[in-house]
C-alpha cells in the first residue's frame, strides 16, 4: 500500500498578509435640517400637543442662528436685532416653526422664545386653547417652553429674548403685531413673511 504523501507545511512566512483591524475613527453623522412639520407631536402624560419646538431641557442658551440677512435694526439703544426671512402668508408658519428649531439648536432655551401668528394662530394655540383660557396662560406664566399667541392675544404676551413673528395672514393685524413684537424682544425679533410688507411697516417708525 503506497504511503500517504506528506501534508505540506505551511510556515507563517508564506501565509498571505494578515487583516489589519479598521481605524477606530467615528464619523459623526450629519444632523438632518429640520423641515416643515404636518401635525403637532403628542406630549408625554397627557393626550395633549406639545410645542413643536419643544427640547430636552437643559440647553444652555447662546447666541442665535438664523437664515438670511437682517431687515434692519430698530433705533435706540438696547433694540433687538431684527432679522427678516421672506415667505409667502401661506408658508410663513412653517418658515417660523423652521426659524425655532434652528433656534433651539443653536443654543436658545425654548423659554427664551415666543412665536406670533397674524393670522391663523399656530395649531399648538388653538389646541391648548381648546383645554381653557386659564390653562393657556398658565403655560406662558410657567415659562418653561415656546410660547405661542395670536395676534389677537399679542399684547398680553410676556417679553422674551426671542420672538418670532409669522406673518401668515391679516394686513392690518401685521401692522399692530410688529409694533407689539418689537416691544417684547429683548435681544432678537424675526419676522417671516413678505419683504415688501414687513419693510413698510418697519420703515413707518416701528
Amino acid at each position: 500500500m503506497p504511503p500517504f504523501p506528506e501534508e505540506p507545511q505551511i510556515h507563517e512566512s508564506a501565509q498571505g498578509p494578515r487583516a489589519t483591524p479598521a481605524s477606530s475613527r467615528v464619523t459623526p453623522t450629519p444632523r438632518p435640517e429640520p423641515g416643515p412639520r404636518s401635525a403637532v407631536p403628542p406630549r408625554p402624560g397627557p393626550p395633549r400637543p406639545a410645542p413643536p419646538a419643544q427640547r430636552a431641557a437643559g440647553a444652555k442658551p447662546g447666541p442665535a442662528s438664523t437664515p438670511d440677512s437682517p431687515a434692519g435694526s430698530a433705533g435706540g439703544r438696547g433694540a433687538p436685532q431684527i432679522q427678516l426671512i421672506p415667505a409667502p402668508a401661506g408658508g410663513a408658519l412653517d418658515a417660523a416653526d423652521e426659524a425655532v428649531d434652528l433656534l433651539l439648536d443653536s443654543g436658545r432655551a425654548p423659554a427664551e422664545v415666543l412665536v406670533l401668528t397674524t393670522g391663523d394662530p399656530h395649531p399648538w394655540t388653538a389646541h391648548e386653547r381648546s383645554f381653557g383660557e386659564d390653562a393657556y396662560w398658565r403655560q406662558q406664566d410657567a415659562a418653561d417652553d415656546v410660547f405661542y399667541a395670536d395676534g389677537a392675544s399679542a399684547g398680553q404676551a410676556k417679553p422674551r429674548p426671542v420672538v418670532v413673528v409669522a406673518a401668515n395672514g391679516g394686513d392690518d393685524t401685521v401692522k399692530s403685531v410688529l409694533p407689539t413684537a418689537l416691544t417684547r424682544a429683548q435681544a432678537l425679533l424675526i419676522v417671516c413673511g413678505d419683504p415688501q410688507q414687513i419693510n413698510s411697516v418697519l420703515g413707518a417708525g416701528v
